[in-house]
């Protein structure tokens, strides 16, 4: 199935997107996470559209060829893909998939406009509340990256010896299983002319803007939800304390076997279908 490269000029600068699928069909709004881009999700972004979608996949704010300018707090991330939505999709809700950074922003989507939202789903991360409150030892271990990413050089140091750093991460993420040559090349360019905005994003956490995200995300989800989860995932692993209480519309768990971090990418048949069952 064919993507085209489409542009919108939204106020932060022109952004970039992958587009395709039933021009007829559920309007699906997908956003990627760290280190990643839209362009190895396309056989994800095929099944969606399989599955009756019209699929836009940006370039988030921080990532090349989109704007690599910050600030990278949640407030402005979250404006992005509302602006987007408003230019994309004007007058009808959409379906939010969102991985790893794209589910952070996905969960304050939800409730900072969950008028504009027409259900959403969330991969490979848990409510970032939920995440906050009662971090396990063994995920702490998991995430050693983002206090390195706080130090001043990191940026170079995930560049160096061809971005060897992000290799590593995405081996240690998803065991088993290895990028097609040719995508982790192409991933290579554009996180080159991205450096270092894509690590901004995590000292933007430490921020006084996050006190304003942590309010807003501590109010109930009112939009129907999908948590998946892979099995494998060697950076995040699934809450083991019941969160139900922050979902007050429909919300569904699961954890996905044979999958590690970039479960959409490893199985994106099987992603799609467990997202197109659940919506329908």
């Amino acid at each position: 199935m064919e993507f085209e490269h489409v542009t919108f000029d939204l106020p932060h600068g022109t952004f970039h997107a992958l587009q395709g699928g039933d021009p007829d069909g559920r309007p699906t709004v997908v956003l990627h996470g760290f280190p990643d881009h839209p362009l190895t999700a396309k056989p994800f972004l095929a099944e969606l559209a399989r599955h009756g979608r019209r699929v836009l996949a940006p370039w988030l704010r921080g990532y090349a060829p989109s704007p690599t300018a910050g600030p990278f707090d949640f407030a402005s991330l979250t404006g992005d893909v509302l602006a987007l939505i408003d230019r994309w999709s004007p007058g009808r809700a959409v379906e939010l998939v969102g991985h790893d950074w794209g589910a952070l922003i996905t969960y304050d989507t939800v409730v900072t406009a969950p008028e504009r939202i027409e259900r959403a789903v969330t991969l490979a991360v848990p409510h970032p509340i939920t995440f906050l409150s009662r971090p396990r030892l063994a995920q702490l271990r998991r995430i050693w990256y983002m206090g390195l990413f706080q130090l001043p050089g990191s940026g170079w140091m995930a560049s160096a010896r061809d971005l060897a750093f992000i290799d590593r991460l995405w081996r240690q993420w998803s065991p088993g299983f290895s990028l097609d040559p040719a995508l982790q090349a192409e991933l290579h360019e554009h996180l080159r002319a991205s450096m270092p905005a894509p690590i901004k994003y995590y000292r933007e956490m430490m921020r006084p803007g996050m006190i304003g995200a942590t309010r807003r995300l501590s109010q109930p989800i009112e939009v129907p939800l999908l948590q998946l989860y892979g099995a494998d995932d060697g950076c995040f692993l699934p809450p083991k304390v019941d969160d139900r209480h922050r979902f007050a519309a429909p919300h569904a768990m699961e954890i996905v076997p044979d999958v590690g971090h970039f479960l959409h990418i490893e199985a994106p048949e099987a992603i799609a279908k467990r997202i197109a069952a659940w919506a329908n």
